[in-house]
């Protein structure tokens, strides 16, 4: 059969990356305490403990509300970067663009024992929620830039010119005219900043303060055997949501793609 090499490739590396993934609802839903096989039972009572610890509550709170706010700020530069990038010619633009996509290659480490020496060291200022928005900000920030660039950039520059010749400013004409026109991939971007932002352990292990995120939370866990199955339980609500808001954010942008007559190439999914 034609092609087949690449299909068996294919199949093993899909299973190499999320057969560890669909093993979170298999022991999460399984009734007995002990992580391995064979299985004692259907059962659903690890969730409803999830919903009597109180500890993950607070963290889940904190995470969502982390996770909120870098979206939006995330966002919101993302919008002022790729407008300048797409719609403006300006000289030093390229350089400017890859200095800002930096933190796609760098480790999340370094930017956060970074940002630890700045804000402990050279500020002096105590750690708190706004540290963890801040370096979320840091790394979710090309991504929005990424997904807003292919918005902008199919947009045509003569219909803000056409809204200011009748008499539109230019922040009007970019608040009528184009804001409604990328609103899929802002959408697609708060989305896929809120995913990053929720699931990141590195930066928000280094600077959270006295209330963890959740990831930081299920990761304190782990020194405790009989709570694996919590953790389980809590991967497999994490890994449904972070899928669900990707492929929300994938459509999205593929919307606004196709408003715009733009053929989808690349993206998430």
């Amino acid at each position: 059969m034609k092609g087949w090499p690449f299909r068996v490739y294919a199949v093993l590396l899909l299973a190499f990356l999320y057969g560890p993934i669909l093993l979170l609802p298999i022991f999460a839903f399984n009734d007995g305490a002990i992580i391995a096989f064979p299985l004692s039972g259907f059962s659903t009572r690890w969730f409803e403990a999830l919903w009597e610890t109180d500890a993950l509550w607070q963290a889940a709170r904190n995470s969502l509300l982390i996770a909120a706010f870098t979206a939006v700020l995330a966002t919101l530069l993302g919008v002022f970067a790729a407008r300048s990038g797409s719609m403006a010619g300006f000289r030093g633009k390229g350089l400017m663009l890859g200095f800002v996509m930096l933190p796609l290659v760098l480790p999340e480490i370094v930017i956060a024992v970074a940002l630890l020496v700045v804000i402990r060291q050279a500020l002096g200022l105590d750690l708190a929620n706004w540290t963890v928005v801040l370096a979320h900000t840091v790394i979710t920030v090309p991504f929005s830039i990424a997904i807003l660039n292919g918005a902008f950039a199919s947009l045509d520059p003569s219909l803000e010119e056409a809204a200011m010749d009748l008499g539109e400013s230019r922040w009007g004409a970019f608040r009528l005219v184009t804001l409604p026109l990328v609103a899929p991939g802002i959408v697609s971007s708060l989305l896929i900043s809120f995913i990053i932002s929720l699931d990141d352990f590195v930066i928000a292990q280094f600077l959270t303060g006295a209330n963890p995120t959740l990831p930081v939370y299920i990761y304190g866990l782990t020194r405790f055997v009989d709570a694996l199955p919590l953790i389980m339980a809590m991967g497999t609500i994490l890994v449904t949501l972070s899928i669900t808001l990707l492929v929300i954010a994938e459509w999205f942008r593929r919307r606004g793609l196709a408003r715009a007559g733009v053929a989808s190439t690349g993206g998430f999914l």
